[in-house]
């Protein structure tokens, strides 16, 4: 995959990623006790879909684009809410930030310098956002555990490094010894089933005791990624259920091929 993700903004990765983000977050909003949020690659915050890059692909066009006309309720309104049906595509650092109340933060880490630049003009202005920048594995050790005690950790690297599965799971036996109560949305990329099986194993071994995986193949061939994976590390509760019926109104709009499957892998509501 091409590091720049503005080749892949507002794609079907995205797509449930970021529908899975604005359901848990949404559920941390319940209690008034402060959160944090913690997004560990966060990319540039905001990507021009009228862009050559995204142009060049058109995973936007075959992603977002066919959610723009969607009547949705709960969760999936509320993103497509925060998405808006402009040319332009909020990262994953924008989203969060339009959840946040006066009393919750965000730590945005991005370690490339021209996508940290562009992250720091978009978080710029929101005062309880914070951009890092820097190796996102490194400076997660350095925040874990939040002072709120109560956290989400988006961990979403590019995977454009080789050993990148083998980072994801080191970082994630280091949070979970740091701090095993917060919840976590891990993201990966299905190329071949053995990866995304040894990371939730991985996950399971570093103690996870409520574990789901939600996994989307848009069962078609092609030379971009056609199926990816999200490990969630204590879901709140009824985060499986209402992911189950956005997915079940997403994805045929996303492919009409398209299988999803969401798993308990350790524990259950």
């Amino acid at each position: 995959m091409n590091y720049r993700h503005a080749y892949h903004a507002g794609n079907f990765a995205d797509v449930v990623k970021h529908i899975a983000l604005v359901t848990a977050l949404l559920h941390l909003r319940k209690k008034d006790a402060p959160f944090a949020v913690i997004d560990t690659h966060a990319g540039r915050g905001r990507y021009d879909l009228a862009s050559d890059e995204a142009a060049r692909t058109g995973e936007a066009e075959a992603g977002i684009a066919r959610l723009r006309s969607l009547s949705a309720e709960a969760a999936l309104c509320e993103y497509l809410r925060i998405v808006g049906d402009g040319a332009s595509y909020p990262g994953s650092p924008l989203i969060a930030a339009a959840l946040l109340r006066p009393q919750d933060r965000l730590v945005a880490i991005e370690k490339h310098p021209e996508e940290f630049a562009a992250l720091r003009s978009a978080l710029a202005g929101i005062a309880n956002a914070r951009p890092e920048q820097g190796d996102g594995y490194e400076h997660l050790r350095a925040l874990l555990p939040p002072p709120e005690r109560r956290g989400l950790i988006l961990v979403d690297p590019p995977f454009e490094a080789v050993d990148e599965f083998e980072r994801q799971a080191e970082a994630m036996h280091m949070a979970l010894r740091r701090f095993a109560t917060g919840v976590y949305l891990v993201w990966f990329p299905i190329k071949t089933g053995a990866a995304g099986d040894a990371l939730c194993g991985e996950l399971l071994n570093a103690g996870a005791k409520k574990l789901l995986r939600i996994d989307i193949d848009l069962g078609v061939d092609g030379s971009q990624l056609t199926a990816a994976g999200l490990a969630i590390v204590n879901p709140p509760f009824g985060f499986a259920g209402e992911m189950r019926s956005a997915l079940a109104i997403v994805s045929p709009r996303l492919s009409p091929m398209a299988r999803t499957s969401i798993d308990w892998l350790a524990g259950s509501e």
